[in-house]
């Protein structure tokens, strides 16, 4: 394996990058646009994937493909450092918790699509955006075909599909989402401490049976050029999208939508703002795209445009802007960035694996970073089977496409 060198001007992006996410928090607060805030969450979001590599479909794949569970446990810890942020944010009164409804059909079906199609585009919404930022040819085929599969669902052909299933709603006794807490009567900062307290002694236990060798660098560097230009281990990355997850909630708050983040819908509200011209409040953020059967059509009076302009969450939107910027960053102080021509077949294949992954996420009405990250932060019973679906998609693709159907090993 070829060492990395690291770039001499290293110093020089870094601080340049610093500066620029202070300088868009400062005008973000000083304009009161606060969706202005989602572009460095987003940044750093993109910066940490990219560190771990943490990706839906690397996660799953690796698995099968290199028994290796790494970037699998790296998503848990991020969901559980997640959700005590997200505990610590509602007994403070900060955050008013919206788990999503449990949308059995919608998550059973949406997860199978996108599961299938995450393998083929060789990563996960977010998983394709930041590989976009590290210069990968294919990610961005898939990333193109991404918004065509959620614009298929919202307003073409498979709008009608997405309602019916999502009219299929399973309630808890009181009516609302099935969550962790009401079905156990458990508040949720119990059930975080339970999950939390869980994943503690098993890391523990962990590396108490699986003891490290300590790797002596061949040249001594210091620690802030280590974690700028070097890659993390999976795990470490996961603590840190968990701990940014609360500041890019309180950002969401801010700017008009009381959702977790996201991504899914931020690449098609991006590929609208790229193809339509924006309503009015562009800089007031909508709410996250909820099942179709619960928007009511509105009726347009006679003066109106047949196909008015869609209405566009801009915080949605930075975000994933700000996701690739940090990923290319990340991958520019580490000297991992360049463009490299790949084989037309796996192309082609990226690209229709991200029109799946389109289609799959908006019928689920989110992706792994919406529907498993901040929903099973949030404790969502609904999309634990997403994500279990999702995870046995990928295996069975991962299985028959790039493993050739056959058993590793035999």
């Amino acid at each position: 394996m070829s060492k990395v060198s690291t770039p001499s001007s290293w110093r020089w992006l870094a601080t340049l990058s610093g500066l620029a996410i202070i300088a868009v928090t400062l005008a973000a607060w000083h304009w009161q646009h606060w969706a202005l805030t989602a572009l460095p969450a987003g940044f750093l979001f993109g910066f940490f994937v990219h560190k771990g590599g943490v990706c839906g479909a690397a996660a799953a794949s690796e698995v099968l493909l290199l028994r290796e569970r790494g970037k699998l446990w790296a998503i848990w810890v991020a969901i559980v450092v997640a959700m005590a942020s997200f505990a610590t944010l509602d007994t403070l009164g900060l955050v008013k918790l919206t788990p999503k409804p449990m949308l059995w059909a919608s998550y059973l079906v949406g997860g199978a699509i996108f599961g299938t199609g995450m393998v083929l585009a060789g990563g996960c919404v977010s998983g394709c955006l930041y590989k976009t930022g590290a210069g990968h040819i294919s990610s961005m085929a898939g990333l193109i075909g991404i918004p065509l599969g959620v614009a298929m669902v919202e307003t073409g052909p498979l709008k009608g599909v997405a309602a019916s299933l999502g009219a299929r709603v399973v309630r808890s006794a009181q009516g609302g989402p099935v969550t962790l807490g009401s079905l156990t009567g458990l508040p949720f900062w119990a059930i975080t401490a339970v999950l939390a307290g869980g994943t503690t002694i098993a890391a523990w236990w962990w590396r108490r049976c699986h003891p490290t060798r300590r790797r002596e660098a061949s040249v001594a560097i210091g620690w802030m050029e280590r974690t700028l230009t070097r890659p993390w281990q999976p795990w470490v990355a996961g603590v840190a999208i968990g701990l940014l997850a609360g500041p890019a909630y309180l950002s969401s708050i801010a700017s008009g939508r009381n959702y977790p983040i996201g991504v899914t819908h931020g690449v098609f509200h991006a590929y609208v703002v790229l193809t339509e011209s924006p309503v009015q409040g562009a800089w007031r953020a909508s709410e996250p795209p909820r099942a179709p059967s619960a928007v009511a059509p509105a009726t347009a009076p006679a003066s109106a445009p047949a196909t008015p302009p869609r209405k566009v969450s801009w915080w949605l939107a930075l975000v994933v802007v700000g996701l690739v910027l940090g990923s290319h960053v990340s991958a520019r102080l580490g000297g991992t960035f360049k463009l490299l021509p790949k084989p037309p077949d796996v192309v082609v294949a990226a690209f229709g694996g991200g029109i799946l992954v389109g289609i799959g996420a908006a019928l689920a009405t989110g992706c792994v970073v919406g529907n498993v990250l901040s929903g099973w932060a949030l404790q969502s019973v609904g999309l634990l089977v997403f994500g279990v679906t999702t995870l046995l998609a990928a295996w069975a693709t991962t299985w028959v496409y790039l493993m050739g159907g056959l058993v590793r090993g035999q």
